[in-house]
């Protein structure tokens, strides 16, 4: 499932001392990588999973709204 079309929010964390990803839209789908092209393909990787382990439980998959507004 490649088709994912949800705001993704990519940030530098000193705490962690790597990139984080997460997607506001899906609750706790969060992911982080050492360079930001790993942290795009490890949150692709756990949206995939959370999208398939909800459908697996019988939950509300959101559709995706585009553009949010944070900042």
């Amino acid at each position: 499932m490649n088709n994912v079309k949800y705001e993704i929010i990519i940030y530098w964390s000193e705490e962690d001392n790597s990139y984080i990803a997460e997607v506001p839209e899906l609750p706790g789908c969060m992911a982080d990588g050492n360079t930001y092209y790993e942290v795009i393909e490890n949150i692709q990787v756990v949206m995939n999973e959370w999208i398939e382990t909800a459908k697996s439980l019988g939950r509300k998959i959101p559709e995706p709204k585009g553009k949010l507004m944070y900042a």
